[in-house]
């Protein structure tokens, strides 16, 4: 296995998302339990769960869970789609598959810290901000001339992880466009596709836009159920696909089979499921909101575009580390400081913090937050 650096957010979370009282920098949106995900099942659905022999299942992923996958896709069919254990194995295969020593790759920051760690571990890296003080806006002309000959690779992440970042349609077809004229695999990681504040903004997924696109996604964030543990590669350049499961063999192998029905059960129920994340979502913006605009001398804020996390900025004096460690420690409430999302390739803000507006009843968090806050300011 290829040597990488401590995950730093999974070395945070093992100390504390556990521990701490009020868990508010969650990445996916509220669960629901087995009971409510089998009430959205069809009969032949809840029988084949019932009645599953746990034997070992394709490599590739349920054919009927493909199926299912392939639709949420316009120029897709289920042949395009392979499943794995989650995205991060997903993400992991797909870079060890794509690069190689001498090969060079682009990955805009801030980021899924396995998204610039893993083709680091390969290959020469470039990578590529958003821009804070333009609203983390992508500079195509910065990813234009970060492409070298050897460029195998541009990777990205709308809605973004962790700023919330959504960037237009037109740029993002521009993008595409880009790495299709050069010969370049997008990899594009869409896992909070669907939360869009504004549906109206929400991009097309890249494997609709190119054949050697890769469109990440799983139903983990969107739809809350992390406990599934499957996520998928959708890409029409077959020849990439057959690698991927290759790959696939020397990793999981195949899925869970219990996992499988249940995602598909999920993704049969999607629109029924992300109407419910959006509307908690929009439910609880107005409580953030409040917040901040109360301790407006300590924080900069502005809601997400999309997905589930944003990306505030403390202005305390003690700074952003000492903050997020002091209120874990004495108030009980877990916050991602800027370090979880320190980038080797490009500056990267030192004052900000993730903080997750998807999941259920926040006000019990956010009091947490109110009392530490008027007591130590």
């Amino acid at each position: 296995m290829t040597r990488l650096p401590d995950f730093r957010l999974e070395t945070y979370f093992s100390r504390w998302e556990f521990t701490a009282r009020h868990h508010m920098t969650a990445s996916d949106v509220e669960t629901m339990t087995l009971s409510e995900l089998l009430a959205l099942a069809d009969g032949a659905d809840r029988a084949a769960f019932g009645n599953l022999s746990l034997g070992y299942t394709e490599t590739y992923g349920d054919p009927a869970l493909r199926e299912v996958i392939a639709q949420m896709y316009e120029r897709a069919d289920a042949a395009d789609v392979i499943c794995f254990s989650g995205a991060q194995e997903a993400l992991y295969l797909a870079m060890n598959v794509l690069l190689d020593a001498g090969d060079h790759a682009v990955v805009v920051t801030p980021n899924y810290q396995s998204a610039e760690t893993v083709p680091l571990a390969l290959c020469e890296v470039t990578g590529v901000a958003l821009d804070p003080e333009r609203d983390w806006a992508l500079d195509l002309d910065r990813v234009r001339a970060a492409i070298r000959p050897n460029t195998r690779v541009v990777s990205v992440n709308f809605p973004n992880n962790p700023t919330g970042k959504v960037i237009g349609a037109a740029d993002f077809t521009a993008l595409a466009r880009l790495c299709d004229e050069r010969g370049i695999h997008l990899f594009s990681d869409e896992v909070y596709r669907g939360l869009e504040r504004d549906p109206a903004r929400t991009l097309p997924q890249a494997s609709d836009l190119s054949e050697r696109a890769l469109s990440l996604n799983v139903t983990s964030k969107s739809l809350g159920l992390p406990g599934l543990r499957v996520g998928w590669i959708t890409c029409r350049d077959r020849a990439v696909l057959a690698r991927l499961e290759r790959a696939k063999h020397y990793t999981t192998i195949c899925n869970s089979g219990p996992s499988e029905i249940l995602a598909r059960i999920a993704l049969t129920a999607r629109k029924t499921i992300l109407d419910r994340n959006r509307a908690l979502i929009a439910e609880n913006l107005p409580v953030f909101d409040a917040f901040f605009a109360e301790f407006a001398d300590a924080f900069e804020w502005r809601a997400p575009d999309g997905g589930c996390v944003a990306y505030p900025r403390y202005l305390g004096p003690e700074g952003v580390e000492e903050f997020c460690t002091r209120l874990v420690e004495e108030a009980g409430v877990l916050l991602l400081p800027a370090s979880i999302y320190r980038s080797e390739l490009t500056p990267t803000p030192v004052d900000r913090f993730r903080i997750g507006i998807g999941r259920r009843a926040p006000e019990a968090g956010l009091a947490a937050l109110t009392r530490w806050m008027r007591a130590h300011r």
